[in-house]
């Protein structure tokens, strides 16, 4: 079994092995004619569950060849133009390079003595970052495994600062539509659900920083302790955008940590146009940043950037069998000092590769690019009579309806409009998302790919109309 170790007697065979699966997976890029196969868990799961984990293959080429029919087949392909789902995004070349880096060398990034380079790297990637977010000398950061991670340390970072014991009477100020995570944070860090004050948004969708202050307002009248407002750049429903610097006012106003969830609209640092549309996001305590969403990175690369690197003491515990406290005084970098995590991938690397490769400017374009295709596909939701549209796109997310002529029941329509979708998916044509707005059932593109086009957002159209009509035709006969 040693003949599978990765080492230097065995590089040869490395070299066979990974370039077999790359050529496999090439060749599945290439011939891929849907997102998706449109099979179920009923249809795959007995193919899995056959595997007998006892009685191995004995080589990479049969593994391959078996994991075509278990994993490759029915992959959902992010890459394939009509996937128009969730916040997934095709990847770049540069960053796979990158990835199959990393996985070889297998660096863990928790201390200097087992990722010396990488933990430079990453270093260097965390100030360039935080420079394009416009914070000063003083700011730091730490890679993260995504924005729920990044979401849980800054507000954990924001309940230490808050300098109170009685948990009881935090309060987390957040917009209606902000992430889940801001809700799962505040239970994990012992506040409560209680303790996150949901913030009316206008209608395009963005916090009202009236009613933030009036909330503030009624939070010191109580008693309680403004610990964090948390304002989103790029809301998963809607891509909509918070009014930053009325928010940075307010957290000024009231002493309270600034947070902004930025794991969508992060891509617009890099963006040579949109740039303006994060206006505000340098006078925030925290930020977090997806690199695996708007900057074309492989699962997983995030980031959480802190104006004053001085906070990210309150992630910092020291073990002697890891980083000793003598390192401290020794000013050897261990990011341990910085992370929740221990062992942590050298995940920062896919990121160094792009820019080295296609300059922020690249990659910026690439994401500016999805955004004018949002105003394309806004366009034509607007001039279509069988959809209604709720906002204008900030970003490159589109939340709309099919709305069949004539009078009709809104439960209808609301089933209509998730039969559509399930139809889609399990036609394997294309891959759509879905949300609620005022109780009612709404679909959603995420365009994140730029080889998506006007023509595949209207053929897409096509494609849901004819499912809703179908569901709706069939009913009334049946009815």
């Amino acid at each position: 079994m040693r003949s599978h170790l990765l080492n230097g007697t065995t590089a040869e065979s490395y070299r066979r092995s990974v370039t077999e699966g790359v050529e496999r997976v090439a060749d599945k890029l290439a011939s891929v004619r849907g997102p998706f196969t449109g099979t179920t868990p009923a249809e795959l799961a007995p193919v899995i569950d056959a595997v007998d984990l006892d009685r191995p293959l004995g080589d990479v080429s049969a593994a391959l060849e078996e994991l075509e029919d278990v994993y490759l087949r029915d992959a959902v392909y992010f890459h394939h133009p009509r996937y128009l789902g969730h916040l997934n995004c095709p990847v770049v070349i540069p960053a796979v390079v990158g990835e199959a880096v990393l996985s070889a060398v297998n660096s863990s990034l928790d201390t200097w003595d087992q990722s010396a380079g990488g933990t430079l790297i990453e270093r260097r990637l965390i100030d360039w970052t935080a420079g394009r977010a416009g914070f000063g000398p003083a700011a730091d950061g730490v890679f993260t495994s995504g924005g729920s991670q990044s979401n849980l340390q800054a507000l954990l970072l924001a309940r230490q600062e808050a300098k109170t014991d009685d948990l009881s009477k935090l309060r987390i100020f957040s917009s209606e539509c902000s992430h889940f995570s801001v809700q799962k944070s505040a239970g994990l860090l012992g506040l409560g659900a209680g303790a996150v004050v949901s913030v009316p948004v206008d209608a395009e969708k963005r916090m009202r920083a009236t009613a933030l202050a009036a909330e503030l307002a009624a939070c010191r009248a109580e008693g309680l302790v403004p610990m964090a407002i948390v304002a989103t750049a790029g809301t998963t429903d809607f891509g909509s955008i918070d009014p930053l610097p009325e928010i940075a006012e307010l957290a000024d106003e009231y002493g309270t940590w600034m947070h902004v969830d930025a794991a969508y609209g992060c891509g617009l640092l890099a963006s040579p146009t949109r740039r303006h549309l994060l206006d505000g996001v340098e006078r925030a305590d925290s930020v977090t940043v997806d690199f695996h969403k708007s900057f074309f990175q492989p699962v997983s690369s995030s980031a959480l950037l802190v104006r004053d690197g001085a906070t990210l003491r309150h992630a910092t515990y020291h073990a002697d069998y890891l980083n000793p406290l003598r390192t401290v005084a020794e000013k050897i970098p261990n990011q341990v000092d910085k992370s929740l995590q221990t062992t942590r991938r050298f995940d920062a690397l896919k990121l160094w590769m792009t820019l080295r490769v296609m300059g922020a400017d690249g990659v910026g374009g690439l994401f500016d690019e999805v955004c004018d295709l949002a105003r394309q596909g806004h366009a034509l939701l607007a001039a279509d009579s069988r959809y209604e549209v709720v906002v204008e796109p900030s970003l490159s997310t589109l939340v709309y309806r099919y709305v069949p002529a004539g009078d009709a029941d809104p439960e209808a329509v609301d089933r209509a409009n998730l039969h559509a979708r399930r139809a889609l998916f399990a036609s394997g044509e294309a891959v759509v998302a879905g949300t609620k707005v005022d109780g009612r059932q709404y679909l959603k593109f995420t365009l994140l790919n730029p080889e998506t086009t006007a023509a595949d957002i209207a053929a897409v159209l096509d494609l849901i109309a004819g499912h809703a009509e179908q569901y709706l035709g069939e009913n009334l006969v049946h009815a």
